[in-house]
């Protein structure tokens, strides 16, 4: 891999840069010490790693001995031109397939190889986190979607395995409409909340914040190490 910054065993954070086929991918780590699990960010149209939102999710994730990994999808050229065109924040195919690189890059890093994976996706990331999830059932043991697109996951969402979780805010309700739609076709695995009062962006006050906690309770009860 190569690498601008080193990420240790004990609470620390670095900044890497993570292979994806082709692309060189620059990603936020940080694993706290004691971590038992670690959950790899796909961020909105639009966004960055740099996201407030998810930024602040991750935060409350670490308090809760979770590591995190929050990258962007784009490189800088990308960026660019999805900048001018818009067209490559909904290329699902592409943002799954450097997900999935990804968490194979997971795997073979040493201080995260040891921990099991969780998705975390908002808006259309949260597609690419369903195939990507799809696509790496031995390795991703639980997703959570804010906000999220998961009807643009397609085929992928009756081969979802891993335990889903999809947060919806409760004026948002086209997306809702979707996410229903969503849960049905992920069946057993799939659990749908609405969170009261929230727009798509969760703005409004305290929302996010209960985001960030269904999150944590999520991951903390479906990422646990193998004993």
């Amino acid at each position: 891999m190569a690498a601008r910054g080193q990420v240790g065993t004990t609470t620390r954070g670095g900044e890497v840069t993570i292979p994806a086929g082709d692309a060189g991918l620059p990603a936020d780590v940080l694993v706290p010490a004691g971590a038992t699990g670690v959950v790899l960010f796909a961020h909105g149209s639009g966004s960055s790693r740099h996201s407030p939102r998810n930024t602040a999710v991750a935060g409350v994730l670490n308090g809760r001995a979770l590591g995190t990994v929050l990258v962007d999808l784009l490189t800088p050229e990308e960026d660019r031109v999805d900048a001018r065109t818009a067209e490559l924040r909904f290329d699902i195919g592409l943002l799954a397939d450097r997900l999935a690189a990804i968490v194979d890059w997971m795997a073979v890093e040493p201080t995260l190889a040891r921990l099991p994976v969780g998705l975390f996706g908002a808006s259309t990331g949260a597609a690419a986190a369903l195939v990507a999830a799809a696509a790496r059932p031995e390795r991703v043991r639980a997703v959570v979607s804010r906000g999220g697109r998961p009807d643009l996951a397609g085929i992928a969402l009756p081969r979802e395995a891993a335990p889903t979780l999809l947060l919806v805010g409760g004026l948002d309700e086209q997306v809702i409409t979707l996410n229903e739609q969503a849960k049905a076709e992920l069946g057993d695995v799939g659990e749908l909340r609405v969170v009261p009062g929230a727009t798509h962006l969760f703005e409004e006050p305290g929302a996010l914040e209960q985001v960030a906690d269904a999150a944590a309770d999520w991951f903390a009860t479906h990422l646990r190490p193998p004993t």
